[in-house]
């Protein structure tokens, strides 16, 4: 029984350790459990499935809606990824509304946002509609003066 006890915590421990990142001590899985005997309840759901609206669509009305929008690995005030956090931290530089979504919540929006954007990492930034690509390139845009251009009206908003 005790070997039994130690080989299901062995194999816990190797788990979490491939699948959860750390932060600041708290460890966040990004994966789902696949047991067999866990309760409807708690598999993940999808909220569009019967709703009559894809993902492309959505993807297309945040780009279209917002004037900069990010999908991100985490959320602004905690990034999941160093790049993410980057990105953030160089946009909020500028003092303006950035709205995100957390591709670590639905898979298939991260599919969808790389369908759309026919680019495969992440963060992905959308800037007055554009794709404008990841942490590199806002940095860059950022060191160079070009997104203080690309953001000129926004920032003269606030």
């Amino acid at each position: 029984m005790a070997t039994m006890l130690f080989k299901g915590f062995a194999a816990r421990s190797l788990t979490t350790r491939l699948t959860s990142s750390c932060y600041y001590g708290m460890r966040y899985s990004s994966t789902v459990s696949n047991d067999p005997d866990s309760h409807d309840d708690f598999k993940p759901a999808n909220k569009l499935e019967n709703s009559g609206t894809s993902l492309s669509n959505i993807v297309e009305q945040d780009v279209k809606d917002n004037p900069i929008m990010v999908y991100m690995k985490g959320v602004p005030d905690f990034p999941q990824c160093g790049f993410s956090a980057l990105a953030v931290r160089v946009l909020k530089q500028y003092d303006v509304p950035i709205s995100t979504r957390n591709i670590l919540e639905d898979p298939e929006l991260k599919n969808a946002v790389k369908a759309f954007s026919h680019w495969p990492t992440f963060p992905q930034i959308f800037i007055k509609g554009e794709f404008i690509g990841g942490s590199d390139i806002i940095l860059n845009m950022h060191q160079t003066g070009e997104l203080k251009e690309k953001l000129k009206d926004d920032v003269s908003k606030q």
